[in-house]
């Protein structure tokens, strides 16, 4: 299927972005916003995205990493560098509803890119700057990469709690993370742009949003001041928390309420425990979780994944085989939601790639184009992008 011929106008339709975002987090927030209908403008530097060699490709600088982060874009290759490659990025700017830009603050301003520059222009413009750290702070100005701010925002200790070491958690989850909060601040500033008729300038720092993220539930006794206890939730954090060993595999099983608790027991014949007061309620489960989940392992692994599955069937207590990656696109619930489309690229061939997860009743989101292929100049001119 031609991406075109399954494209359909979404919320975001008739709002414009320039893209000036590498790597992970910008180019996750502005393919969502293309998904949802705005039109993206991705400015390139002659080298091109820097992700365009991350994965397996076909051509190169069309790697599979840079295909899943910018389709429904466009493309101009633009050099900020030279002063008529700048010329044609401030015109664009004037036309824009959004700017948003991974490039540290500084280098923007010696480009005269910044804030300043760019909404004295055009009052209405929305300034987006995705930054490793928030500018008003003395890590300003540090180079941040996944690894960095998962290791400086705490995720890193707590994946590696009960182990002999901290880890990474195996996906990009920082630059995911902040590129959904940046996804999501800007049509809150678009919204707020149609009643005081102004654009604003917007700030997501990478730093701050993880710690604000992974402290959610580990916040803990530190919520109260003075402390009232440890930082950390006992349950997440519980070494025996994790996929179960059957007799001849795994299975991911979360028994929650009481309810399911013991209705859980009595599947597994353990009725010593249906009756345990340690585990009669949320309360008093929630002071013995690593006693809890010894004993939920040590039931798993007398059966096979098959027969727990079964079991586990009908009876209302969350469960699920563990799925590799390869199994999901067989996974009979992804198949029938359409969820995964074959599309054609028009130097890449068929490509699979995931459908728009949100779903808007009259105003859907869409895939209307894939990823833009390299060329040495511009593989759109600028001049193609009128007014607004």
């Amino acid at each position: 299927m031609n991406a075109q011929s399954i494209g359909s106008a979404g919320p975001l339709t008739g709002v414009r972005v320039l893209d000036m975002t590498t790597v992970g987090m910008g180019p996750f927030a502005t393919q969502i916003l293309g998904d949802m209908g705005a039109e993206v403008i991705k400015v390139e530097p002659p080298e091109g995205d820097v992700f365009r060699t991350a994965g397996p490709c076909v051509h190169t600088g069309m790697g599979a990493v840079y295909l899943n982060l910018n389709r429904n874009k466009h493309s101009v290759t633009l050099d900020a560098k030279q002063t008529a490659d700048r010329e044609e990025l401030l015109r664009l700017a004037d036309s824009a509803d959004v700017f948003v830009s991974n490039v540290r603050p500084q280098a923007l301003a010696r480009l005269g890119l910044n804030a300043e520059t760019l909404c004295a222009r055009n009052p209405r413009l929305i300034y987006c700057s995705a930054v490793g750290f928030g500018q008003n702070g003395p890590y300003a100005g540090r180079p941040a990469f996944d690894d960095i701010i998962q290791a400086m925002s705490g995720l890193a200790a707590l994946q590696g709690a009960n182990g002999d070491a901290p880890a990474y958690i195996n996906t990009i989850l920082a630059d995911k993370v902040a590129g959904l909060t940046l996804a999501y601040a800007i049509p809150m500033a678009l919204y707020e742009r149609e009643k005081s008729g102004w654009g604003q300038t917007l700030e997501v720092p990478m730093f701050e949003t993880m710690v604000a993220f992974s402290l959610i539930e580990h916040m803990g006794g530190y919520t109260f001041d003075p402390p009232r206890g440890d930082a950390g939730y006992a349950r997440v954090l519980s070494p025996h928390r994790k996929p179960y060993r059957t007799s001849d595999g795994f299975i991911a099983l979360l028994p929650y309420t009481d309810a399911q608790w013991q209705r859980f027991f009595k599947l597994a014949g353990c009725d010593d425990l249906t009756l345990d007061p340690r585990y009669a309620t949320a309360q008093a489960r929630a002071g013995c979780f690593n006693e809890l989940y010894a004993d939920l392992a040590n039931l798993v692994a007398q059966r096979t994944t098959q027969a727990w599955l079964d079991l586990l069937e009908n009876a209302d207590i969350p469960h699920s085989r563990i799925l590799g990656i390869p199994e999901l696109f067989d996974d009979p619930h992804l198949a029938a939601t359409g969820f995964f489309k074959r599309v054609e690229h028009p130097t890449e061939g068929m490509l699979v790639t995931p459908d728009v997860s949100v779903r808007f009743s009259r105003t859907p989101g869409s895939i209307r184009s894939l990823a833009p292929s390299q060329a040495p100049n511009m593989t759109k001119k600028p001049e193609a992008f009128g007014g607004a």
